[in-house]
């Protein structure tokens, strides 16, 4: 290989791989992305890549890692530059994307953050920084009493979460007569724009009550939906694709063809005309992300954790394990009643689609890798449609199984599975809780407890039960006594503890 990515070796690259049809110079920052990881730059990135080269050079994207200088390591180097691998099973397409101007590293340099933020040019700010960076309570409420916040609280001119650096830039634009940005949460959580701005009043109500009438009243906070399978990037991966550039990429990403994004169009400072690049702008987001989080996300949750228990490391080898299969067909027989039934989502040709996408063995999708944060993932993805079910007199014996599985998983790790194969936000709490060896239904309910799901619900029991029961077939006989007991495979079940 001769040399390493960027705008100098750009031009030498073999004609079949796409590049930006713009120079770079011509491009100013319209856009702050905090949490600059590998989904936004298989997803948010690319379609401003799509704008620029469209001519709305105004709109390039300053990427602000909050905790890692990994990314800005990597991509410094490079001008920003970075190959999207797009890959089925059909083949691979490289493409350079360009769209990412800068890169900061929050901890290191608090104050070159919140200079961007204030920066007049720029007009929105999204992020994808997890569900955990959101630091909710288990009520769903700000997290007050969280180290990091309180740090911002105290601190506001170095601050350390998501929350810390919009109050304090909102603040500061507000005291030069700048207009606020908008903030476009892009992370798998319920309504998040509505969630992101409920957080972010309560915070800038700690420091100071204007400011969150300010941030209640001015600050647009639209809602997203965001679809696309990014696996994680392997040695094997970079190797490959230097390879076929003839020059050395750090990190390119790995991605699947599909991709999906809806928006709730609110904008008062003004976007990209995203919607010219397969954008859909809606005035409600609900459906989408509700169909979404409870089809594809609930069924990647699932496929992860029974994939784990029954030894598959990628999602489309689960997938073709039969037993797997015929489990998510009837996840998704479940969790489709539990949508809005009037807004013309057409989950056939939907759930058609997340099967072949599942099945895409060029992915190489790790299930420990989605396996990740289950206890912040599982409340919108399936304890919320189990609920739902219950409410309406129905039983959900798969959707249960899914947060079974979870706590089977979590449970192996360092047996069955590796010590530290996933991790979880709860973790130190869920091995001291499972060195007790309580009686499953007791563990269950601590678990619940711990992680707060369904917290005040009528319903909450009778879930709670569900999954015990699937745990103790778990515990006996792995998944495949799991799956017998629902009449899939053909092991008769053995009775419960």
């Amino acid at each position: 290989m001769n040399g390493r990515l960027s705008n100098a070796t750009i031009a030498k690259l073999p004609v079949e791989v796409l590049v930006p049809r713009y120079p770079g110079n011509s491009v100013t920052p319209g856009i702050v992305h905090l949490g600059v990881g590998a989904f936004h730059r298989a997803h948010q990135a690319a379609y401003v890549d799509a704008c620029l080269a469209d001519g709305e050079s105004d709109w390039g994207i300053v990427g602000v890692s909050l905790r890692s200088p990994d990314t800005r390591d990597a991509l410094k180097p490079q001008d920003g530059l970075y190959t999207l691998a797009i890959r089925d099973s059909a083949g691979e397409q490289l493409q350079v994307i360009g769209s990412i101007q800068s890169l900061l590293v929050a901890p290191e340099d608090p104050g070159a953050v919140l200079a961007a933020l204030t920066d007049p040019r720029i007009r929105i700010v999204t992020l994808t920084i997890t569900e955990k960076a959101y630091l909710r309570a288990a009520d769903g409420t700000l997290d007050s009493a969280h180290p990091d916040i309180a740090h911002d609280l105290a601190n506001p001119a170095s601050p350390k979460t998501a929350h810390g650096f919009l109050a304090e830039a909102l603040a500061r634009r507000q005291a030069a007569g700048t207009p606020p940005f908008t903030v476009l949460c892009c992370d798998n959580l319920p309504a998040n724009g509505a969630t992101l701005h409920r957080l972010m009043v309560e915070f800038a109500k700690l420091r100071d009550a204007g400011l969150g009438r300010h941030v209640a009243d001015e600050v647009a906070f639209p809602s997203s939906m965001v679809d696309r399978i990014v696996p994680a990037t392997t040695d094997a991966d970079r190797t490959r694709i230097g390879q076929q550039l003839g020059v050395e990429d750090a990190w390119p990403v790995m991605t699947e063809p599909f991709r999906q994004w809806v928006i709730e169009d609110r904008f008062p400072a003004g976007r990209p005309a995203w919607e010219r690049f397969g954008v859909t702008m809606v005035e409600d987001v609900g459906p989408f992300e509700d169909m979404k989080l409870r089809l594809l996300n609930g069924a990647h949750s699932g496929i992860a954790y029974l994939g784990l228990l029954s030894g598959h490391a990628t999602v489309d080898r689960a997938f073709a394990d039969a037993a797997i299969r015929q489990f998510v067909d009837r996840l998704w027989a479940e969790a489709i009643p539990t949508l809005p039934q009037d807004a013309g989502l057409d989950t056939t040709a939907y759930t058609a689609e997340l099967a072949q996408r599942f099945s895409n063995t060029a992915l190489a999708h790790r299930t420990a890798q989605i396996a990740n944060d289950g206890s912040q993932k599982l409340p919108q993805r399936i304890v919320a449609s189990a609920l739902a079910r219950l409410e309406a007199g129905l039983l959900p014996e798969h959707l249960s199984l899914v947060v079974a599985s979870w706590i089977a998983a979590c449970a192996a790790r360092g047996g069955a599975l590796p010590e530290g194969h996933f991790t979880d936000p709860l973790d130190a709490a869920l091995n001291e809780l499972f060195g007790r060896n309580l009686p499953t239904a007791e563990t269950t309910a601590a678990v619940f407890d711990l992680a707060g799901f369904a917290n005040g619900h009528p319903e909450r029991q009778r879930l709670i039960e569900f999954v015990a029961t699937h745990l103790v077939h778990f515990k006996q006989g792995g998944p495949k006594l799991a799956f017998a007991a629902l009449g899939i495979g053909n092991e008769p079940p053995r009775l419960a503890e």
